[in-house]
């Protein structure tokens, strides 16, 4: 469940988990596909956890229906290669609808040409305004043609601060991640970082480092590793980390996939995640929850950011050329050693 507004909001994910089943059961079992072979059985768990959670699916609330519908345009430079561009599209959809605008989502695999001719074309269109997207966060060179329209920057920002954007507030997250490993007694805390040529890896071990100093614990280059936002690369860090002169009795993985060879190292080695050695993560997905034990990680608030934009281009939200989101803890077990 994510926070918008001070009101807590269900989400389709959390449906699912309620109920045991995929998010695409859920799709289905709520746009009453009755031609998919999903039991009675199942199609009642589903709907009980919408009412137990009081789920509001996309258009509940909406105005009716006006004849010349809006549209905000959609650019991402990629969707497959990452979870988090579906999660913000589904989002600036259902906050979009809301106010009887359509969305036209384009993938354009950072080609500026095509980025333009896509931009001419919903100019033609006189589309509400236009939200332009990168999977990393980064600085980026917006195409020409987007000076054309009313943008918003989602999970990207321009040197100039020519456009509003939105991105997360990665250092903030590290910080508020390390600092839980520190109110649990935690003192040899290891870090293992991305790439280091990602803006993301290098702003959440700014955040490491900023915790510690504020507990005035000194840094150990000794504990810090660079990984690949794998989970190879978080279980070769781990083993390094295990056999070097000082052993963590924490590991803050750059993001979770990385926790995620950061267990399988751990257990090779004989030792137990959350009980002699603590673990954290950072993204909170989906397979974050059902590691043994559950990963306490950061949740990066892609959901949160598309609908900021949708918000911002439809004129909720006032003048504020940039926004950094606040990334919340989602705390489980493994932080923890028992």
């Amino acid at each position: 469940m994510s926070e918008n507004g001070g009101r807590t909001r269900v989400t389709m994910r959390d449906v699912a988990l309620a109920a045991g089943v995929s998010q695409s059961t859920v799709s289905f079992v709520l746009n009453g596909l009755e031609d998919m072979r999903i039991s009675r059985e199942t199609r009642k768990r589903v709907m009980e956890a919408v009412d137990r959670l009081g789920y509001r699916s996309r258009g509940v609330g909406r105005p009716p229906r006006a004849a010349g519908m809006g549209v905000i345009g959609c650019l991402f430079d990629e969707i497959a290669t990452s979870p988090f561009a579906a999660i913000s599209i589904e989002a600036i959809q259902e906050e979009a609808w809301k106010s009887n605008v359509l969305v036209e989502v384009v993938m354009t695999g950072g080609d500026v040409e095509y980025e333009n001719e896509v931009l001419k074309k919903w100019s033609g269109d006189n589309a509400i305004g236009v939200i332009y997207g990168s999977i990393l966060t980064r600085e980026i060179t917006p195409p020409d043609a987007l000076a054309r329209h009313r943008a918003v920057l989602l999970n990207c920002h321009d040197a100039a601060g020519r456009y509003t954007s939105v991105v997360p507030a990665e250092r903030r997250g590290g910080e508020a991640a390390t600092a839980a490993l520190i109110a649990e007694g935690h003192r040899r805390i290891a870090f293992i970082s991305g790439e280091p040529w990602m803006e993301a890896s290098d702003q959440r071990m700014e955040g490491y480092e900023r915790a510690l100093r504020a507990a005035r614990i000194p840094v150990d280059p000794s504990l810090i590793v660079e990984g690949n936002f794998l989970p190879s690369g978080g279980r070769t860090a781990t083993l390094k980390l295990m056999s070097g002169g000082v052993r963590p009795d924490a590991i803050f993985c750059a993001n979770d996939l990385m926790a995620v060879g950061c267990y399988e190292a751990l257990k090779e080695l004989g030792e137990r995640p959350g009980e002699t050695v603590a673990v954290m993560g950072y993204d909170d997905q989906e397979i974050a929850q059902h590691l043994s034990p559950p990963l306490s990680t950061v949740l990066l608030p892609h959901r949160e950011m598309g609908q900021w934009c949708v918000e911002k281009l439809i004129g909720v939200i006032g003048d504020q050329q940039a926004h950094r989101m606040e990334c919340p803890l989602v705390l489980r077990a493994s932080h923890r050693i028992k």
